[in-house]
C-alpha cells in the first residue's frame, strides 16, 4: 500500500515522532493513505516553518510502501469515529505517558473541526455520546500511525517531492 507523510523535509528512514504531545494515537510517525490530505498537511507545515524560520519552506511529501505484513505486529483499525476512537484519542491527547501498546494504529484523524469536538469532551463541556453523534456529519481523513520500530520495518521510502500553493 502506498503512504505519504506531508512535512518539509525529506525522509528516507522514518522514526516515531517524540516531540510533539497532542497526537491522535499518541507518539508515532503519522502517514495517510490520502495524497491530497498529505500534500494540505506539507503545505500548512511549511507555512508554520517559514514564519518560524523568516524564510521560504518548502512543503514535500514523502512517499512510502508498506508491506502490510502484520505478522507479529499488533494493529488496531479504528473503521469510523465511534466511542472507541474518541476515547482512545482523548486518553492520547490528554496523558503523554500513556502506552496503548500497538504497533500500528490505523483510523480517522482529529483535524481542527473534529479537534475542537474532541477538545470539549476533554473539557467537560460536552458528552462523549453527543460528540461521537456531531462527528457523524464530519468528513473525516484517515492517517495510519506506526507506533513502534519493528512497525517501522514495514515501511519503505519511495520517494519524495515538493508542493507548492
Amino acid at each position: 500500500m502506498i503512504l505519504y507523510h506531508g512535512t518539509t523535509l525529506e525522509i528516507r528512514q522514518p522514526g516515531i515522532i517524540r516531540r510533539e504531545i497532542g497526537r491522535d494515537f499518541g507518539f508515532a510517525f503519522y502517514t495517510t493513505d490520502i495524497q491530497e490530505q498529505a500534500e494540505r498537511w506539507a503545505l500548512r507545515r511549511a507555512k508554520i516553518e517559514s514564519r518560524v524560520h523568516h524564510s521560504d519552506c518548502p512543503g514535500v511529501v514523502n512517499v512510502y510502501e508498506w508491506d502490510e505484513d502484520l505478522s507479529g505486529l499488533s494493529y488496531k483499525k479504528y473503521e469510523k469515529a465511534d466511542l472507541e476512537w474518541l476515547e482512545m484519542v482523548m486518553r492520547c491527547r490528554s496523558d503523554i505517558g500513556y502506552s496503548h501498546g500497538f504497533d500500528i494504529v490505523e483510523g480517522k484523524i482529529a483535524n481542527d473541526n473534529v479537534g475542537e469536538t474532541v477538545s470539549f469532551v476533554m473539557q467537560g463541556i460536552m458528552r462523549k455520546e453527543d460528540a461521537v453523534d456531531r462527528l457523524k456529519f464530519e468528513r473525516i481523513n484517515n492517517q495510519i500511525a506506526f507506533c513502534s520500530d519493528h512497525a517501522m520495518e514495514h515501511l519503505h521510502f519511495v520517494k519524495s517531492y515538493t508542493v507548492e500553493e
